[in-house]
């Protein structure tokens, strides 16, 4: 059982919100968007016996280890007609485009599950990525062999998912990562495979692909997000923080002292996708997972819960959620996801317009230091004649570090003109190229005889973590310095 030690306190006061409708077009599931999914539950009808719904001593079916109760009752995992079907149709319906597969080794229970998840998830056009979860025994190596498992076993599957803005890798979220001092195994598998630590901690994540949180609870403050953000952006790395609706589990744990966090009838789930993609508290992520959809003993579900639960148990419900009542409460949740969703990938496609922004820059020279590489990515181009990159010498080359893969579909070059100085030193000759590691390059424009003040150059969409432009006749009246203003990348 997971058991968070962080006690904190509900920030904002977002009580009563509406569910307000997409306020834009956005994709119908965002890929982006990632929640945990647990197939770890079992009844008498399908399984032989029960399963999960039983912790805390209870019995089920309408006394079970969980504060909510779940709108299908106690169902089973293995029943893939019936409960797993409808969980993919809830999921769909919340906009979530991949369920984040908790498993438990070889051969266990939930490995035993994978293929017909897999094939109910292809049914609703939904993607599987894979939590590693700490079964007795496990290690580094272990674990690279349980990659390389999954990767042969179910990679062929149509639902496999691979993170289309990440070399189409796939992803694995390892839990408690923390319990594990040396993970220096995981180099075998890390180029091809997104791994992915559960910590905010940057000094803990050599071997990983980037972060995320899991705390139901903690996203409600966002402690270390923000470092945790910047560091994986400055390093190419994945952040993808977690973030629920509430949490509670004194029915599955009976006597914990382990503390909960309300729902405050949906304002607390507000509050943690605000904090998610807030620039202040590290947004925009390159995803965010959601705790969970159906973690029943924790109550961090979104999963629809009963307002009619089995009475004399003392269950909670969605009831006011949003301000609905009766049977509209308990999709609340669902809806609100899909707002949510919404709005992140309208975030993506708008605010993050100029991808090189910021992103950290190199070049073979510079003029003086006032004038160096980071000069060219500062948006600040209309800031005065210093406020360029300059490169005097022979090579003159620019190159940026978009921090991970991404779509690039257009480039857009500020030359000295653009800046107010002389346009007779606009670049002459160029070309712009593209690479996903930094040591292949492929030439995506080429620019002889330019004389314009602003070049824009629309691309065939190239999958890209690096852009370098190459200075080969800097000006055209002789001076041998290179002048670049700002160079922006754009997705569209």
């Amino acid at each position: 059982m997971r058991r968070i030690v962080l006690a904190l306190l509900l920030a904002g006061g977002l009580l009563g919100l509406p569910l307000s409708p997409a306020r834009a077009a956005a994709p119908d599931l965002s890929a982006n968007t990632h929640i945990f999914y647990y197939p770890w539950y079992g009844s008498p009808s399908v399984n032989g016996s029960w399963r999960h719904w039983q912790q805390g001593g209870h019995t089920p079916p309408a006394d079970i280890g969980s504060d909510l109760y779940p709108a299908l009752g106690a169902y089973d995992s293995g029943d893939v007609a019936g409960a797993v079907a409808q969980h993919m149709k809830w999921i769909r319906q919340a906009g979530v485009g991949v369920l984040v597969y908790s498993w438990w080794g070889r051969g266990s229970y939930e490995d035993t599950l994978v293929r017909r998840v897999l094939d109910a998830a292809q049914a609703q056009g939904l993607k599987v990525a894979w939590h590693l979860e700490p079964y007795e025994g496990r290690t580094a190596d272990s674990t690279v062999a349980d990659i390389r498992y999954i990767d042969a076993t179910y990679g062929g599957h149509p639902a496999f998912y691979r993170a289309a803005d990440q070399g189409n890798r796939p992803a694995f979220y390892v839990f408690e990562s923390l319990r594990v001092a040396d993970w220096s195994a995981l180099d075998q598998v890390n180029r091809d495979n997104i791994v992915l630590a559960q910590t905010t901690d940057t000094t803990k994540i050599a071997h990983f692909s980037g972060m995320y949180t899991y705390d139901a609870i903690a996203g409600a403050t966002a402690p270390g997000w923000k470092n945790a953000s910047d560091y994986a952006r400055q390093h190419g790395l994945v952040w993808a923080p977690s973030i629920g609706p509430g949490y509670v589990d004194d029915r599955a744990v009976p006597g914990n002292t382990t503390p909960t966090l309300g729902r405050a009838n949906g304002a607390t789930y507000d509050t943690e996708w605000a904090n998610a993609l807030d620039p202040a508290t590290g947004g925009l992520p390159t995803w965010v997972s959601v705790t969970s959809f159906n973690e029943w003993h924790e109550g961090s579900v979104i999963e629809p819960a009963s307002g009619t639960p089995p009475a004399g148990h003392g269950y909670q419900t969605y009831e006011g959620a949003y301000g609905r009542t009766g049977a509209a409460a308990e999709t609340a949740y669902l809806d609100r996801t899909k707002y949510w969703t919404t709005e992140f990938e309208n975030r993506r496609a708008g605010s993050p317009a100029n991808l090189a922004l910021n992103r950290p820059a190199t070049a073979d020279s510079a003029c003086a230091p006032s004038e160096g590489p980071a000069k060219a990515v500062n948006g600040s181009w209309t800031g005065g004649i210093g406020d360029k990159w300059c490169s005097l010498g022979a090579a003159k080359w620019l190159r940026l570090d978009l921090g991970s893969a991404v779509t690039v579909g257009r480039l857009v070059v500020r030359h000295a003109g653009a800046g107010g100085e002389k346009a007779s030193w606009n670049t002459r000759d160029f070309d712009l190229r593209t690479s996903t590691d930094g040591t292949t390059w492929t030439t995506v424009a080429s620019v002889r005889g330019n004389t314009a003040d602003v070049t824009t150059h629309a691309i065939t969409p190239v999958t890209a973590r690096y852009v370098r432009l190459d200075v080969l006749t800097p000006t055209g009246d002789g001076d041998r310095a290179a002048r670049v203003y700002e160079l922006e990348v754009y997705g569209r």
